[in-house]
Protein backbone atom coordinates (compact mmCIF):
# COMPACT_ATOMS: atom_id res chain seq x y z
CA UNK A 1 0.00 0.00 0.00
CA UNK A 2 1.03 3.41 -1.04
CA UNK A 3 2.24 5.95 1.67
CA UNK A 4 0.31 9.14 2.05
CA UNK A 5 3.05 11.01 0.61
CA UNK A 6 3.98 8.73 -2.38
CA UNK A 7 0.06 9.11 -3.19
CA UNK A 8 0.83 12.86 -2.99
CA UNK A 9 3.04 12.76 -5.82
CA UNK A 10 1.34 10.68 -7.57
CA UNK A 11 -2.08 12.89 -6.88
CA UNK A 12 0.42 16.00 -8.20
CA UNK A 13 1.54 14.59 -11.40
CA UNK A 14 -2.43 13.63 -12.00
CA UNK A 15 -3.21 17.54 -11.54
CA UNK A 16 -0.43 17.95 -14.28
CA UNK A 17 -1.45 14.94 -16.75
CA UNK A 18 -5.29 15.47 -16.88
CA UNK A 19 -5.16 19.26 -17.18
CA UNK A 20 -6.39 20.53 -13.94
CA UNK A 21 -2.67 22.04 -12.22
CA UNK A 22 0.21 23.23 -14.89
CA UNK A 23 3.84 24.57 -13.36
CA UNK A 24 3.94 28.26 -14.42
CA UNK A 25 5.50 29.17 -17.30
CA UNK A 26 6.24 25.49 -17.53
CA UNK A 27 8.34 25.27 -20.98
CA UNK A 28 10.59 27.60 -19.50
CA UNK A 29 11.07 25.05 -16.53
CA UNK A 30 8.22 27.12 -14.41
CA UNK A 31 8.90 29.56 -11.53
CA UNK A 32 9.01 28.51 -7.82
CA UNK A 33 5.76 28.73 -5.80
CA UNK A 34 3.66 29.45 -8.76
CA UNK A 35 1.30 27.74 -10.91
CA UNK A 36 -1.85 27.83 -13.59
CA UNK A 37 -4.99 26.19 -13.74
CA UNK A 38 -6.19 24.16 -16.75
CA UNK A 39 -9.08 23.54 -18.73
CA UNK A 40 -10.12 21.18 -16.11
CA UNK A 41 -8.49 22.96 -13.04
CA UNK A 42 -9.97 26.03 -14.06
CA UNK A 43 -13.73 24.70 -14.08
CA UNK A 44 -13.71 23.12 -10.41
CA UNK A 45 -12.17 26.54 -9.10
CA UNK A 46 -15.12 28.03 -10.34
CA UNK A 47 -17.12 25.60 -9.29
CA UNK A 48 -16.17 26.04 -5.59
CA UNK A 49 -16.21 29.76 -6.02
CA UNK A 50 -19.87 29.44 -7.06
CA UNK A 51 -20.73 27.33 -4.34
CA UNK A 52 -19.03 29.71 -1.74
CA UNK A 53 -20.56 33.11 -3.52
CA UNK A 54 -24.10 31.59 -3.89
CA UNK A 55 -23.96 30.17 0.11
CA UNK A 56 -23.19 33.85 1.32
CA UNK A 57 -25.03 35.71 -1.21
CA UNK A 58 -28.41 33.71 -1.61
CA UNK A 59 -28.19 32.41 1.86
CA UNK A 60 -27.73 35.63 3.14
CA UNK A 61 -29.98 38.33 2.60
CA UNK A 62 -27.21 40.82 4.34
CA UNK A 63 -24.91 40.03 2.74
CA UNK A 64 -23.67 41.33 -0.61
CA UNK A 65 -20.52 41.17 -2.83
CA UNK A 66 -17.96 44.01 -4.02
CA UNK A 67 -14.77 43.71 -6.62
CA UNK A 68 -12.03 45.32 -5.29
CA UNK A 69 -8.67 46.62 -6.95
CA UNK A 70 -5.47 44.70 -6.24
CA UNK A 71 -3.75 48.07 -6.33
CA UNK A 72 -4.84 50.35 -3.32
CA UNK A 73 -3.51 53.80 -1.66
CA UNK A 74 -0.05 52.82 0.09
CA UNK A 75 -1.55 54.39 2.86
CA UNK A 76 -4.20 51.42 3.22
CA UNK A 77 -1.11 48.99 4.14
CA UNK A 78 0.32 51.37 6.77
CA UNK A 79 -3.23 51.76 8.61
CA UNK A 80 -4.10 48.35 8.12
CA UNK A 81 -0.25 47.06 9.78
CA UNK A 82 1.13 45.52 7.24
CA UNK A 83 4.07 47.64 6.72
CA UNK A 84 5.31 47.39 10.05
CA UNK A 85 3.80 43.97 11.22
CA UNK A 86 3.17 41.83 8.33
CA UNK A 87 6.13 39.31 8.70
CA UNK A 88 7.52 35.67 9.07
CA UNK A 89 10.03 34.54 11.64
CA UNK A 90 12.67 32.82 9.31
CA UNK A 91 15.71 30.82 9.83
CA UNK A 92 18.16 29.76 7.90
CA UNK A 93 20.12 25.98 7.87
CA UNK A 94 24.09 26.70 6.87
CA UNK A 95 24.74 23.68 5.52
CA UNK A 96 21.54 23.04 2.99
CA UNK A 97 21.24 26.88 2.77
CA UNK A 98 17.93 26.61 2.81
CA UNK A 99 15.32 28.56 4.50
CA UNK A 100 12.58 28.07 6.61
CA UNK A 101 9.71 29.28 8.74
CA UNK A 102 10.89 28.52 12.69
CA UNK A 103 6.77 28.44 14.04
CA UNK A 104 6.49 26.09 11.33
CA UNK A 105 9.65 23.90 12.37
CA UNK A 106 8.20 23.67 15.96
CA UNK A 107 4.77 23.46 14.68
CA UNK A 108 5.53 20.17 12.90
CA UNK A 109 7.85 19.08 15.81
CA UNK A 110 4.78 19.26 17.92
CA UNK A 111 2.93 17.19 15.54
CA UNK A 112 5.51 14.27 15.61
CA UNK A 113 3.91 13.90 19.32
CA UNK A 114 0.22 13.91 18.26
CA UNK A 115 1.52 11.33 15.87
CA UNK A 116 3.19 8.89 18.49
CA UNK A 117 0.19 9.34 20.97
CA UNK A 118 -2.50 8.02 18.15
CA UNK A 119 0.27 5.71 16.82
CA UNK A 120 0.11 3.82 20.80
CA UNK A 121 -3.44 4.59 21.02
CA UNK A 122 -3.81 2.39 17.33
CA UNK A 123 -1.79 -0.21 18.71
CA UNK A 124 -3.79 -0.75 22.25
CA UNK A 125 -6.75 -0.38 20.20
CA UNK A 126 -6.23 -3.24 18.00
CA UNK A 127 -5.17 -5.41 21.14
CA UNK A 128 -7.97 -4.35 23.74
CA UNK A 129 -10.81 -4.19 20.52
CA UNK A 130 -14.22 -3.14 21.63
CA UNK A 131 -13.07 -2.86 25.44
CA UNK A 132 -10.65 0.10 24.78
CA UNK A 133 -10.97 3.04 26.29
CA UNK A 134 -9.14 5.78 24.48
CA UNK A 135 -9.45 8.52 26.93
CA UNK A 136 -8.33 6.18 30.29
CA UNK A 137 -5.73 5.26 28.17
CA UNK A 138 -4.18 8.64 27.28
CA UNK A 139 -4.27 9.25 30.51
CA UNK A 140 -2.80 6.48 32.36
CA UNK A 141 -0.73 4.96 29.40
CA UNK A 142 3.20 6.32 30.67
CA UNK A 143 4.81 6.28 27.16
CA UNK A 144 1.70 8.64 26.14
CA UNK A 145 1.68 10.23 29.35
CA UNK A 146 5.49 11.58 28.80
CA UNK A 147 4.79 12.66 24.98
CA UNK A 148 2.24 14.94 26.34
CA UNK A 149 4.29 15.96 28.64
CA UNK A 150 6.47 16.87 26.58
CA UNK A 151 4.58 18.11 24.19
CA UNK A 152 2.58 20.56 26.42
CA UNK A 153 6.08 21.62 27.56
CA UNK A 154 7.43 22.77 24.51
CA UNK A 155 4.39 24.10 23.23
CA UNK A 156 3.62 26.78 26.57
CA UNK A 157 7.30 27.92 25.31
CA UNK A 158 6.24 28.56 21.98
CA UNK A 159 3.11 30.30 22.65
CA UNK A 160 5.29 31.97 25.07
CA UNK A 161 7.88 33.20 22.24
CA UNK A 162 5.24 33.94 20.10
CA UNK A 163 3.62 36.43 22.25
CA UNK A 164 6.23 38.27 22.73
CA UNK A 165 7.88 38.16 19.55
CA UNK A 166 10.98 36.63 21.22
CA UNK A 167 13.08 35.56 18.21
CA UNK A 168 16.07 34.31 20.00
CA UNK A 169 13.53 31.81 22.08
CA UNK A 170 12.14 30.48 19.04
CA UNK A 171 15.66 29.71 17.64
CA UNK A 172 16.64 28.31 21.06
CA UNK A 173 13.45 25.91 21.24
CA UNK A 174 14.73 24.91 17.68
CA UNK A 175 17.99 23.90 19.55
CA UNK A 176 16.67 22.07 22.60
CA UNK A 177 14.39 19.82 20.76
CA UNK A 178 17.24 19.10 18.32
CA UNK A 179 15.28 19.70 14.97
CA UNK A 180 17.27 19.54 12.04
CA UNK A 181 17.07 20.63 8.35
CA UNK A 182 14.89 18.06 5.99
CA UNK A 183 17.60 18.25 3.75
CA UNK A 184 20.76 18.34 5.10
CA UNK A 185 19.91 16.63 8.49
CA UNK A 186 21.93 18.79 10.63
CA UNK A 187 21.44 21.47 13.42
CA UNK A 188 23.44 24.19 12.11
CA UNK A 189 20.97 27.26 12.16
CA UNK A 190 21.28 31.10 12.34
CA UNK A 191 19.50 33.36 14.36
CA UNK A 192 16.13 33.70 13.73
CA UNK A 193 14.58 36.81 11.62
CA UNK A 194 11.58 38.77 10.37
CA UNK A 195 11.01 39.00 6.98
CA UNK A 196 8.15 41.19 5.29
CA UNK A 197 5.93 39.06 2.59
CA UNK A 198 4.85 41.99 0.75
CA UNK A 199 5.71 42.41 -2.82
CA UNK A 200 5.99 46.39 -4.06
CA UNK A 201 6.23 47.86 -7.25
CA UNK A 202 6.11 51.69 -8.43
CA UNK A 203 3.17 53.61 -10.40
CA UNK A 204 4.09 56.30 -12.57
CA UNK A 205 5.82 57.21 -15.41
CA UNK A 206 9.21 58.97 -14.45
CA UNK A 207 11.38 57.85 -11.79
CA UNK A 208 11.33 60.78 -9.84
CA UNK A 209 7.27 60.60 -9.55
CA UNK A 210 6.72 57.24 -9.30
CA UNK A 211 4.79 56.51 -6.47
CA UNK A 212 5.66 53.36 -4.58
CA UNK A 213 2.68 50.78 -4.04
CA UNK A 214 2.38 47.03 -3.19
CA UNK A 215 0.41 44.05 -4.48
CA UNK A 216 -2.27 43.19 -1.71
CA UNK A 217 -1.54 40.55 0.53
CA UNK A 218 -5.63 40.08 1.14
CA UNK A 219 -8.73 41.12 0.00
CA UNK A 220 -9.85 42.26 3.16
CA UNK A 221 -8.70 46.01 3.38
CA UNK A 222 -10.20 46.42 -0.02
CA UNK A 223 -13.32 45.53 1.90
CA UNK A 224 -12.77 48.01 4.53
CA UNK A 225 -11.91 50.95 2.38
CA UNK A 226 -14.90 50.50 0.43
CA UNK A 227 -17.76 49.31 3.71
CA UNK A 228 -18.99 52.92 3.71
CA UNK A 229 -19.85 53.07 -0.08
CA UNK A 230 -21.82 49.46 0.53
CA UNK A 231 -23.63 50.55 3.39
CA UNK A 232 -24.73 54.04 2.05
CA UNK A 233 -25.42 53.21 -1.60
CA UNK A 234 -27.25 49.57 -0.24
CA UNK A 235 -29.02 50.92 2.51
CA UNK A 236 -27.79 48.11 4.85
CA UNK A 237 -28.57 48.10 8.04
CA UNK A 238 -26.36 46.82 10.82
CA UNK A 239 -25.38 43.73 11.09
CA UNK A 240 -24.52 42.76 7.54
CA UNK A 241 -21.57 41.15 5.53
CA UNK A 242 -19.45 42.27 2.34
CA UNK A 243 -17.76 39.53 0.40
CA UNK A 244 -15.26 39.63 -2.36
CA UNK A 245 -13.20 36.89 -4.46
CA UNK A 246 -9.80 38.09 -5.70
CA UNK A 247 -5.97 37.36 -6.21
CA UNK A 248 -3.62 38.06 -3.39
CA UNK A 249 0.22 38.09 -3.35
CA UNK A 250 3.04 36.79 -1.12
CA UNK A 251 6.60 36.84 -0.82
CA UNK A 252 6.85 33.73 0.90
CA UNK A 253 10.14 32.54 1.25
CA UNK A 254 8.98 28.79 2.32
CA UNK A 255 6.42 28.21 -0.30
CA UNK A 256 6.29 24.36 -0.52
CA UNK A 257 3.75 21.39 -0.75
CA UNK A 258 2.09 22.17 -4.30
CA UNK A 259 -0.39 24.54 -4.27
CA UNK A 260 -1.03 25.16 -0.54
CA UNK A 261 1.20 27.58 -0.23
CA UNK A 262 1.95 29.97 -3.38
CA UNK A 263 3.33 33.42 -3.92
CA UNK A 264 0.05 34.34 -5.94
CA UNK A 265 -2.96 32.61 -4.52
CA UNK A 266 -6.61 33.82 -4.62
CA UNK A 267 -9.39 34.59 -1.33
CA UNK A 268 -12.57 34.32 -0.59
CA UNK A 269 -13.67 36.55 2.17
CA UNK A 270 -16.40 38.25 3.71
CA UNK A 271 -16.26 40.80 6.63
CA UNK A 272 -19.26 40.88 8.34
CA UNK A 273 -19.86 43.91 10.36
CA UNK A 274 -21.96 43.90 13.76
CA UNK A 275 -22.62 46.36 17.19
CA UNK A 276 -20.21 46.15 19.70
CA UNK A 277 -20.55 43.46 21.96
CA UNK A 278 -22.60 41.16 19.85
CA UNK A 279 -18.85 39.98 18.14
CA UNK A 280 -18.57 36.95 20.55
CA UNK A 281 -22.54 35.57 19.11
CA UNK A 282 -21.60 36.14 15.55
CA UNK A 283 -18.11 35.09 16.02
CA UNK A 284 -19.82 31.57 16.51
CA UNK A 285 -22.44 31.85 14.15
CA UNK A 286 -20.49 32.21 11.66
CA UNK A 287 -17.71 29.38 13.07
CA UNK A 288 -20.12 26.45 13.08
CA UNK A 289 -22.00 27.98 9.15
CA UNK A 290 -18.38 27.75 7.69
CA UNK A 291 -17.95 24.35 9.18
CA UNK A 292 -21.24 22.89 7.99
CA UNK A 293 -20.02 24.33 4.50
CA UNK A 294 -17.11 22.25 4.45
CA UNK A 295 -18.84 19.00 5.63
CA UNK A 296 -21.90 19.41 3.09
CA UNK A 297 -19.43 18.18 0.53
CA UNK A 298 -19.15 14.87 1.97
CA UNK A 299 -15.67 14.17 2.11
CA UNK A 300 -15.75 12.92 5.25
CA UNK A 301 -16.81 14.97 8.81
CA UNK A 302 -13.82 13.69 10.55
CA UNK A 303 -11.73 15.26 7.90
CA UNK A 304 -12.27 18.65 9.84
CA UNK A 305 -11.01 20.33 13.05
CA UNK A 306 -10.67 23.62 14.63
CA UNK A 307 -8.06 24.91 15.88
CA UNK A 308 -7.90 27.82 18.12
CA UNK A 309 -4.85 30.27 17.38
CA UNK A 310 -1.83 30.54 19.55
CA UNK A 311 -0.93 34.06 18.81
CA UNK A 312 -3.28 36.49 18.11
CA UNK A 313 -2.75 38.55 15.77
CA UNK A 314 -2.89 42.32 16.65
CA UNK A 315 -6.24 42.74 15.29
CA UNK A 316 -8.51 40.00 16.65
CA UNK A 317 -9.79 38.94 20.38
CA UNK A 318 -10.71 35.56 19.09
CA UNK A 319 -9.24 33.37 16.49
CA UNK A 320 -9.74 29.85 14.95
CA UNK A 321 -8.78 28.12 11.63
CA UNK A 322 -10.53 25.26 10.16
CA UNK A 323 -8.07 22.63 9.43
CA UNK A 324 -8.33 19.60 6.75
CA UNK A 325 -6.58 16.26 6.86
CA UNK A 326 -4.03 16.50 3.89
CA UNK A 327 -1.80 13.92 3.33
CA UNK A 328 0.95 16.16 5.09
CA UNK A 329 -1.25 16.44 8.37
CA UNK A 330 -3.83 18.87 9.45
CA UNK A 331 -3.59 21.75 7.79
CA UNK A 332 -5.41 25.75 7.91
CA UNK A 333 -7.87 25.97 4.73
CA UNK A 334 -10.20 28.61 6.35
CA UNK A 335 -9.79 30.97 9.31
CA UNK A 336 -12.93 32.90 11.35
CA UNK A 337 -11.72 35.92 12.83
CA UNK A 338 -12.98 38.70 15.55
CA UNK A 339 -11.19 41.72 14.19
CA UNK A 340 -12.85 43.87 16.67
CA UNK A 341 -12.65 47.40 15.45
CA UNK A 342 -9.31 47.80 14.55
CA UNK A 343 -9.20 48.04 10.67
CA UNK A 344 -12.07 50.64 10.71
CA UNK A 345 -10.67 52.79 13.67
CA UNK A 346 -7.36 52.53 11.94
CA UNK A 347 -8.74 53.96 8.73
CA UNK A 348 -10.36 56.59 9.89
CA UNK A 349 -7.54 57.73 11.85
CA UNK A 350 -5.04 57.76 8.68
CA UNK A 351 -7.89 58.84 6.30
CA UNK A 352 -9.15 61.87 8.53
CA UNK A 353 -12.69 60.91 7.78
CA UNK A 354 -15.65 59.95 9.70
CA UNK A 355 -16.70 56.77 8.95
CA UNK A 356 -18.16 55.27 12.20
CA UNK A 357 -21.55 54.07 11.63
CA UNK A 358 -25.11 55.81 12.93
CA UNK A 359 -27.27 53.49 14.19
CA UNK A 360 -31.11 54.11 14.18
CA UNK A 361 -32.08 51.70 16.68
CA UNK A 362 -29.89 53.08 19.18
CA UNK A 363 -29.58 56.41 18.20
CA UNK A 364 -25.88 56.44 17.96
CA UNK A 365 -22.83 56.50 15.96
CA UNK A 366 -19.96 53.58 16.56
CA UNK A 367 -17.28 51.92 14.74
CA UNK A 368 -18.40 48.12 13.97
CA UNK A 369 -16.87 45.47 14.95
CA UNK A 370 -15.89 43.15 12.31
CA UNK A 371 -16.30 39.05 12.11
CA UNK A 372 -13.90 38.08 8.86
CA UNK A 373 -14.01 34.53 7.07
CA UNK A 374 -11.14 34.09 5.21
CA UNK A 375 -10.63 30.34 3.10
CA UNK A 376 -7.84 29.61 0.47
CA UNK A 377 -9.41 29.38 -3.18
CA UNK A 378 -6.51 27.58 -3.81
CA UNK A 379 -6.49 25.42 -0.42
CA UNK A 380 -9.76 24.51 -0.87
CA UNK A 381 -9.20 23.14 -4.10
CA UNK A 382 -6.27 20.84 -2.59
CA UNK A 383 -8.27 19.95 -0.08
CA UNK A 384 -11.25 18.34 -2.10
CA UNK A 385 -8.63 16.58 -4.59
CA UNK A 386 -6.60 15.10 -2.12
CA UNK A 387 -9.82 13.88 -0.48
CA UNK A 388 -11.75 12.65 -3.95
CA UNK A 389 -8.14 10.77 -5.57
CA UNK A 390 -8.63 6.80 -5.31
CA UNK A 391 -5.98 4.26 -7.05
CA UNK A 392 -9.05 1.38 -6.65
CA UNK A 393 -8.25 -1.93 -7.28
CA UNK A 394 -10.94 -3.55 -9.68
CA UNK A 395 -11.98 -7.24 -9.86
CA UNK A 396 -9.95 -9.12 -11.76
CA UNK A 397 -6.63 -7.66 -11.15
CA UNK A 398 -7.36 -4.52 -12.76
CA UNK A 399 -7.18 -0.94 -10.95
CA UNK A 400 -8.39 2.90 -11.77
CA UNK A 401 -7.68 6.11 -10.71
CA UNK A 402 -10.85 8.16 -10.19
CA UNK A 403 -11.66 11.19 -8.81
CA UNK A 404 -15.15 11.03 -6.28
CA UNK A 405 -15.40 14.62 -6.87
CA UNK A 406 -18.63 15.86 -5.01
CA UNK A 407 -21.02 16.10 -8.27
CA UNK A 408 -21.95 19.48 -8.39
CA UNK A 409 -17.94 20.72 -8.33
CA UNK A 410 -16.86 18.38 -11.24
CA UNK A 411 -15.84 20.04 -14.14
CA UNK A 412 -17.71 18.28 -16.70
CA UNK A 413 -21.07 16.77 -15.29
CA UNK A 414 -21.52 14.26 -18.00
CA UNK A 415 -20.10 12.66 -21.13
CA UNK A 416 -21.90 11.65 -24.41
CA UNK A 417 -20.38 8.70 -25.77
CA UNK A 418 -21.23 6.77 -29.26
CA UNK A 419 -20.98 2.99 -28.22
CA UNK A 420 -18.65 2.84 -32.03
CA UNK A 421 -18.14 5.74 -34.84
CA UNK A 422 -20.67 4.55 -37.18
CA UNK A 423 -24.09 3.20 -37.67
CA UNK A 424 -25.64 6.54 -36.99
CA UNK A 425 -24.64 6.20 -33.51
CA UNK A 426 -22.47 9.82 -33.39
CA UNK A 427 -25.00 11.67 -35.11
CA UNK A 428 -27.70 10.37 -32.03
CA UNK A 429 -24.93 11.03 -29.43
CA UNK A 430 -24.51 14.81 -30.87
CA UNK A 431 -28.49 15.24 -30.81
CA UNK A 432 -28.13 14.18 -26.95
CA UNK A 433 -25.62 16.24 -26.31
CA UNK A 434 -26.44 19.32 -28.05
CA UNK A 435 -29.88 18.84 -25.51
CA UNK A 436 -27.87 19.05 -22.90
CA UNK A 437 -25.39 21.38 -23.01
CA UNK A 438 -27.18 24.34 -22.27
CA UNK A 439 -27.91 22.70 -18.71
CA UNK A 440 -24.58 20.56 -18.18
CA UNK A 441 -20.86 21.12 -18.70
CA UNK A 442 -20.86 18.25 -21.20
CA UNK A 443 -17.77 16.38 -22.85
CA UNK A 444 -17.89 14.46 -26.04
CA UNK A 445 -15.72 11.21 -27.00
CA UNK A 446 -15.88 8.50 -29.14
CA UNK A 447 -11.77 7.15 -29.60
CA UNK A 448 -11.14 4.10 -28.63
CA UNK A 449 -12.60 1.20 -26.22
CA UNK A 450 -15.92 2.16 -24.21
CA UNK A 451 -13.83 0.73 -20.87
CA UNK A 452 -11.15 3.38 -22.03
CA UNK A 453 -13.11 6.18 -22.25
CA UNK A 454 -14.83 5.29 -18.75
CA UNK A 455 -11.05 5.14 -17.47
CA UNK A 456 -10.51 8.91 -18.79
CA UNK A 457 -13.74 9.96 -17.37
CA UNK A 458 -12.83 8.66 -14.10
CA UNK A 459 -9.47 10.15 -13.65
CA UNK A 460 -11.19 13.82 -14.73
CA UNK A 461 -13.99 12.84 -11.99
CA UNK A 462 -16.95 13.00 -14.13
CA UNK A 463 -19.78 11.66 -12.61
CA UNK A 464 -22.26 10.49 -15.62
CA UNK A 465 -21.36 9.19 -18.70
CA UNK A 466 -24.08 8.35 -21.34
CA UNK A 467 -23.59 5.67 -23.74
CA UNK A 468 -25.53 5.41 -26.75
CA UNK A 469 -25.60 1.89 -28.23
CA UNK A 470 -27.82 0.63 -31.84
CA UNK A 471 -30.41 -0.25 -29.68
CA UNK A 472 -30.75 3.32 -28.76
CA UNK A 473 -31.52 4.29 -32.64
CA UNK A 474 -34.95 1.60 -31.52
CA UNK A 475 -36.10 2.29 -28.32
CA UNK A 476 -34.76 5.83 -27.56
CA UNK A 477 -32.99 5.15 -24.64
CA UNK A 478 -29.44 5.17 -22.95
CA UNK A 479 -27.09 3.29 -20.57
CA UNK A 480 -26.02 6.03 -17.82
CA UNK A 481 -22.93 4.93 -15.31
CA UNK A 482 -22.39 5.99 -12.49
CA UNK A 483 -18.69 7.50 -11.62
CA UNK A 484 -18.23 6.03 -7.77
CA UNK A 485 -20.49 2.53 -7.93
CA UNK A 486 -19.55 1.79 -11.78
CA UNK A 487 -23.52 0.80 -12.27
CA UNK A 488 -25.71 1.24 -15.12
CA UNK A 489 -29.17 1.93 -15.91
CA UNK A 490 -31.28 1.92 -18.77
CA UNK A 491 -33.21 4.67 -18.75
CA UNK A 492 -35.65 6.94 -21.63
CA UNK A 493 -33.83 10.02 -23.17
CA UNK A 494 -36.93 12.05 -22.65
CA UNK A 495 -35.72 11.36 -18.64
CA UNK A 496 -31.98 12.30 -18.72
CA UNK A 497 -31.67 15.46 -18.33
CA UNK A 498 -34.38 15.58 -15.33
CA UNK A 499 -32.23 12.63 -14.01
CA UNK A 500 -29.35 14.15 -14.57
CA UNK A 501 -30.77 17.69 -13.13
CA UNK A 502 -31.85 16.23 -9.76
CA UNK A 503 -28.47 14.35 -9.41
CA UNK A 504 -26.33 17.74 -9.68
CA UNK A 505 -28.65 20.62 -8.01
CA UNK A 506 -26.41 22.98 -6.81
CA UNK A 507 -29.50 23.38 -4.30
CA UNK A 508 -29.44 20.61 -2.37
CA UNK A 509 -26.11 21.50 -1.69
CA UNK A 510 -27.03 24.69 -0.42
CA UNK A 511 -29.71 23.31 1.46
CA UNK A 512 -27.74 21.20 4.05
CA UNK A 513 -26.39 24.79 5.01
CA UNK A 514 -29.53 26.09 6.50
Amino acid sequence: MASQEETFKKMVAHCKEYGFVFPSSDIYDGLAAVYDYGQNGVELKNNIKKYWWDSMTLLHENVVGIDASIFMHPTVWKASGHVDAFNDPLIDNRDSKKRYRADVLIEDHLAKFDEKINKECDKAAKRFGDKFDREMFVQTNPRVVEYAKKRDEIHARFVKALEANDLAELKQIIIDCEIVCPISGTRNWTDVRQFNLMFSTEVGSTADGATKIYLRPETAQGIFVNYMNVQKTGRMKIPFGICQIGKAFRNEIVARQFIFRMREFEQMEMQFFVRPGEEMKWFEYWKEFRLRWHKALGLGDEKYRFHDHDKLAHYANAATDIEFEMPFGFKEVEGIHSRTDFDLSSHEKYCGKNIKYFDPELNQSYTPYVIETSIGVDRMFLSILCAAYEEQPLEGGDSRVVLHLPAVLAPVKVCVMPLVKKDGLPEKAREIMDDLKFDFRCSYDEKDSIGKRYRRQDAIGTPFCVTVDHDSLNDNCVTIRHRDSMQQQRIPIADLRGILANELDARQLLRKLL
